[in-house]
């Protein structure tokens, strides 16, 4: 099972609509992909709600692609509360992970893909190497919240291909 993670409590966020994206694009290869937006989710408790969704959705997970907005320099609170509340061993321990960063600034959240690379190494979970910071998301959407810009489309895709196997360069 793949998931995708929404990494912001925020609603109608950037990260949400590149969650979107990603789930589209895989559709379009015939890989199925749940979304898992944090909105909504009381990340700091462990009650019936979050129990539910470590059954249904983390436990059966072997592959994350997480979705990393740029807060403060790294990554969301919510997203790391998320982690903290969790299992870890049950839903995390020898996992996949697909990371992306997103920014409306130019680094897209580099830092934060570095600081959330650790925390999931430390979680052993296996993170691919090519970490894909997305710059600007503000100007890579349409109104519909598609990603527009060419090479932002090319470098997703090219992502994808490396981790599912498809690019053999």
């Amino acid at each position: 099972m793949i998931t995708i993670i929404s990494g912001t409590d925020r609603k109608g966020s950037n990260t949400q609509k590149i969650a979107l994206e990603y789930q589209s694009i895989l559709k379009e290869r015939g890989i199925d992909a749940k979304i898992l937006s944090l909105v909504g989710v009381d990340v700091g408790e462990r009650n019936a709600d979050f129990e539910r969704i470590e059954e249904e959705i983390l436990i059966p997970t072997t592959t994350f692609v997480i979705i990393s907005p740029e807060y403060n320099g790294s990554f969301s609170g919510a997203l790391k509360l998320f982690f903290d509340t969790s299992r870890v061993h049950l839903c995390w321990w020898h996992k996949t992970a697909l990371l992306v960063g997103v920014a409306t600034g130019r680094a897209g959240n580099l830092r934060g893909m570095e600081h959330l690379t650790g925390i999931l190494n430390h979680m052993k979970v296996m993170v691919h190497f090519n970490k894909l910071p997305i710059s600007s998301v503000d100007k890579m959407l349409d109104s519909d919240g598609r990603v527009v810009n060419e090479h932002t489309i090319m470098a997703i895709n090219h992502q994808l291909n490396e981790f599912f196997g498809v690019d053999k360069k």
